[in-house]
C-alpha cells in the first residue's frame, strides 16, 4: 500500500536558506496543486536525512537518523533538512527553531507501529504530564510529546513540499480498535504533528493519511499559516487551540469520524486563552470518503451501513467544544461543506464567542443541522469561570443542499444566558421533510449540561430553525425549502427577544404554521411572501 500512497503533484516549493532568513516563492504553476521549486540555498543549508544515515526503505527506524539531521540544522544556525523519495519509518520526529522539513515529490514519514499494549523499550516519546489541568481535556489535548512529529517552545518552524505524511502506526483514541494500539499505553503514538507553545509556523503542501487522533494539533501557536493540506484521516483533521494570527486556506480535509477544521479554546494550557484573529478559507470539507481513497484520488464513497452509527460522516468546520478561552475575530470564508454535518459554533465551559463572520458557503448532503450554534452550561474547567457568552455572529451567502436531512439549523442559549446579535442573509436550505405534527407541541429539554450536538437534542419541532433563549436576532433573504411536506412549523422560536424576519421565503405546500412563537417579545416580519407583514410583542403563545 505504502508505494501507492505516494501520491504524484506537480511542482517543488521554494525555500532558501535558514528559515529565519527564508523566503517562500510561489509562483503561478499549472496544476491543482501549485509549488514552487526547491531553489539552490548554498553549501551547509540544505541537511539530507540519507546523509545523516536514513535509509528510507519502510523498514528500517530512521528516527536517529532524521533527528541528527534536524540537530546539525539548528546547530548551523538553521536550515531545511530533506527527505528524498523513499519512505522513512519513524518515531518521535523532534523539530528545532529555525529549521524547516522538506518532503520531496515521492517521499513519505511512516508512523512505525507499537504493539497494542505499548512497548516499555523505543516507541515514541512518552506522554508528559499536563497536571493539574488533565481533568479539564481529553488525553489527547493533554499531551504533545506522544506525536510522530513534535515541537515545544519553538520558533520559525515549517513542515513544507508535496510528500505524504501517513500515521499508520498511530492510535485515534478509540480503545476498541482492534488494530491500532491504545492511546495510553507508553511508546504509544497518537497525533501526526504537535505543535504547542510555538510561533512563526508554516505548514504547505504536503499530505496527511490517517493521523491518529489528530492530524494536526496547535497549542498556544501565534503567527500560524496551513495552506493547500490534504488531510485524509481517522480521527480530527486539524485542531487549532488557543492560537492567534492563523491562517488556513486551500485544504482538502475527509475526517469522516470526526470534526475537519476545529478551533478550540481548551485549558491545556493551564489558564484560559482565546483562539483568534482567525481565517479559514477556500477549504474543501467531508466525511463521505473512505480513508485513503481522497488523498489518492480515486473518491471512494461509504455505503449507507456507514450511517447507522450517528457520529459517522462528522468531517465538519466546528469552534469547539472545549472553549475555556474563548473564539474572538474569526471569518469562515469560500468553503465547502460535503457528505458531513453543518457549520457549529459553541460555547460551552465559559468563554466569550464573538465577532465572527461567515460567508460564501456551499453545503451538500449534509446530515444534521446546517448551523449548529450553541451556547451551554458543561462548564469542564476550573470552579468560578464565568458563565458563556456568544455575541456579534453574522451569516450570509449560505446554499445547503441536505436532502437527506430532517433536522433544522439550531440556534441555543440556556435559561439566563442568551445568544445575542445574530444576523444571517441570502441563506438558501432545502431539507427533506416529511415531520408529523406530533412534534408541533413539543417542548425539547434544555439539556443545557450535556455535550453540544444537535442529534442530543432530539427531534425538534421545526424544519427550518430551531431558536431558543436569543435576543437580536435579523433574518433577511432567507429561503427554506422542502423535498416533501412538513406539519412542523418552519421556525419555532422560545424566550426570544427582538427578532426580524425580511423577505422570508418557505416551501409551498408546506403542511404546517410558519412560525411557532413560545415566550416571544419585539417580533416582526416584513416583505415576505409566505408570512404577512406584522409586529408583535409579549407573546406567550402564538402559531403563525
Amino acid at each position: 500500500m505504502g508505494d501507492s500512497l505516494r501520491i504524484s503533484r506537480r511542482g517543488f516549493i521554494g525555500l532558501g536558506g535558514a528559515l529565519a532568513a527564508t523566503s517562500l516563492l510561489l509562483p503561478s504553476v499549472a496544476g491543482a496543486r501549485p509549488t514552487a521549486p526547491l531553489t539552490n540555498a548554498g553549501p551547509g543549508n540544505v541537511f539530507d536525512v540519507r546523509a545523516y544515515g536514513a535509509l528510507g526503505d519502510g523498514k528500517t527506524i530512521d528516527t536517529p537518523a532524521v533527528n541528527r539531521a534536524i540537530e546539525a540544522a539548528a546547530a548551523a544556525g538553521g536550515g531545511t533538512v530533506r527527505f528524498p523519495a523513499g519512505t522513512y519509518a519513524c518515531y518521535s520526529i523532534h523539530l528545532k527553531s529555525s529549521v524547516a522539513l522538506y518532503l520531496d515529490e515521492g517521499s513519505t514519514i511512516l508512523a512505525a507501529s507499537t504493539p497494542r499494549e505499548g512497548t516499555t523499550s523505543g516507541g515514541y516519546d512518552a506522554a508528559e504530564s499536563n497536571a493539574p489541568w488533565e481533568a479539564y481535556q481529553d488525553f489527547g489535548h493533554n499531551h504533545w510529546h506522544n506525536s510522530l512529529i513534535w515541537g515545544e517552545g519553538l520558533h520559525d518552524i515549517a513542515v513544507l513540499g508535496p510528500g505524504l505524511i501517513w500515521g499508520k502506526g498511530l492510535s485515534r483514541g478509540h480503545g476498541e480498535d482492534p488494530d491500532l494500539p491504545i492511546a495510553e499505553r507508553p511508546g504509544v503514538g497518537n497525533k501526526a504533528i504537535a505543535l504547542k507553545n510555538c510561533c512563526n509556523v508554516v505548514l504547505r503542501d504536503f499530505s496527511i493519511l490517517a493521523g491518529g487522533h489528530f492530524g494536526i494539533l496547535a497549542t498556544g501557536v501565534d503567527n500560524f499559516t496551513i495552506d493547500n493540506l490534504i488531510i485524509d484521516t481517522n480521527r480530527d483533521g486539524m485542531d487549532i487551540d488557543c492560537c492567534r494570527n492563523v491562517r488556513v486556506s486551500n485544504c482538502t480535509v475527509n475526517s469522516p469520524w470526526d470534526d475537519a477544521i476545529c478551533p478550540k479554546s481548551s485549558y491545556a494550557l493551564g489558564y484560559p486563552r482565546a483562539t483568534e484573529n482567525v481565517t479559514i478559507t477556500n477549504c474543501y470539507v467531508t466525511g463521505g470518503y473512505e480513508m485513503g481513497s481522497v488523498v489518492d484520488g480515486s473518491f471512494k464513497r461509504f455505503g449507507p451501513e456507514f450511517d447507522m452509527n450517528p457520529w459517522n460522516r462528522t468531517g465538519r468546520i466546528k469552534c469547539g467544544t472545549e472553549s475555556n478561552g474563548g473564539f474572538k475575530n474569526i471569518t469562515i470564508s469560500n468553503c465547502i461543506f460535503e457528505s458531513c454535518r453543518g457549520l457549529a459554533l459553541e460555547t460551552v465551559d465559559g468563554a466569550v464567542l464573538e465577532d465572527i463572520t461567515i460567508t460564501g458557503i456551499t453545503m451538500r448532503d449534509v446530515r444534521n443541522s446546517p448551523l449548529f450554534f450553541r451556547l451551554g452550561g458543561r462548564m469542564r474547567g476550573p470552579k468560578g469561570m464565568p458563565r458563556s457568552t456568544f455575541r456579534r455572529v453574522l451569516v450570509s451567502n449560505v446554499t445547503c443542499s441536505g436532502p437527506a436531512n430532517t433536522m433544522p439549523s439550531i440556534i441555543s442559549g440556556i435559561p439566563g444566558a442568551s445568544i445575542e446579535d445574530i444576523k444571517i442573509s441570502d441563506f438558501f436550505v432545502q431539507q427533506k421533510g416529511g415531520g408529523t405534527t406530533e412534534l408541533n407541541q413539543w417542548i425539547p429539554p434544555e439539556r443545557e449540561a450535556d455535550y453540544p450536538e444537535p442529534f442530543r437534542f432530539g427531534p425538534l419541532p421545526a424544519y427550518g430553525f430551531f431558536m431558543r433563549h436569543v435576543t437580536n436576532a435579523e433574518f433577511s433573504n432567507v429561503e427554506i425549502a422542502n423535498v416533501a411536506a412538513d406539519a412542523r412549523p418552519a421556525l419555532w422560536l422560545e424566550d426570544v427577544n427582538d427578532s426580524d424576519f425580511s423577505r422570508l421565503t418557505l416551501s409551498k405546500g408546506r403542511g404546517g404554521p410558519a412560525f411557532v412563537l413560545n415566550k416571544v417579545n419585539g417580533f416582526r416580519v416584513t416583505g415576505s411572501r409566505s408570512v404577512p407583514d406584522m409586529a408583535l410583542s409579549d407573546i406567550a403563545h402564538r402559531e403563525i
